[in-house]
């Protein structure tokens, strides 16, 4: 088979969470050049209203739906929404996460939960519903889980970030034991793990730090931009990756590599 073949979605629906702005559009968009339907899930309405005026002047199909999805009861309804308007959803990008910066000795429970609601009781809920309603009968079905360098190791003193990094260690190993559960029904899951981007949650971030800061502890010197996820998450979402799951990619500019240096 062709290497265009392998990579075009044609035909496919994919549910992108988290995906009027940041990395979750960036990889909207390169599914939808790949030929899939995407529906975008966020909170706010004008944002998604915005991303998908964005996806269609491309010539992508878009459906939106402004959903919270750390109150769970909303999820089936999200599904459905999709369901109802496309039929089969082929790929699920879990990309909707928190974060929340306090000293682990004062860290509020509310604080907590509303990081772990969203980064990992969410995907694992919403994959519940995708594979029940729709990759397990069909088997077949592609997950990409989001989830971060940050989950890969500890944060230095100066990031305080508990939290967060707990969550995404949690969809680490959530993403490799889904996918041993899965393979028989040929369903592949697998996670990317970005490392520093350019995005609302991180302004802060580079803001205090300085992005040349944060470029110098990459061996490429340079944090993420527009493009760098659309290759890895059309690997993971296309026929190009069918023999890969339950594998976490770092797309770091090779922080990861040297985390210990």
């Amino acid at each position: 088979m062709s290497v265009r073949k392998l990579l075009d979605l044609t035909g496919k629906t994919a549910i992108v969470t988290g995906g009027s702005r940041g990395i979750g559009l960036q990889m909207a968009l390169a599914l939808g050049e790949m030929g899939a339907r995407v529906a975008l899930t966020a909170r706010k309405k004008n944002e998604l209203d915005e991303s998908r005026a964005e996806l269609e002047r491309a010539g992508i199909e878009c459906h939106t739906i402004a959903s919270d999805l750390s109150q769970f009861d909303t999820i089936p309804g999200v599904v459905s929404s999709v369901l109802e308007r496309w039929g089969p959803i082929d790929i699920l990008v879990n990309n909707a996460g928190n974060s929340w910066g306090a000293p682990a000795e004062d860290y509020p429970d509310e604080a907590w939960r509303k990081v772990m609601s969203l980064n990992i009781d969410a995907q694992f809920f919403l994959c519940r519903e995708v594979g029940k309603r729709s990759m397990l009968p069909r088997r077949s079905g592609k997950i990409i889980n989001i989830a971060s360098i940050a989950g890969l190791a500890g944060n230095s003193a100066d990031m305080s970030m508990v939290a967060y990094n707990t969550s995404k260690a949690a969809v680490v190993n959530f993403t490799r034991t889904l996918a041993g559960e899965w393979g028989k029904y040929n369903i592949n899951v697998n996670a990317l793990a970005p490392g520093m981007f350019p995005s609302k949650m991180t302004k802060g971030t580079i803001a205090r730090i300085g992005a040349e800061s944060l470029a110098g502890h990459a061996p490429l010197l340079r944090i993420g931009d527009d493009d760098d996820l659309k290759g890895a998450t059309l690997l993971f979402a296309s026929q190009a990756g069918k023999h890969i799951t339950g594998q976490i990619l770092p797309i770091d500019g090779g922080v990861s590599a040297v985390i210990a240096a």
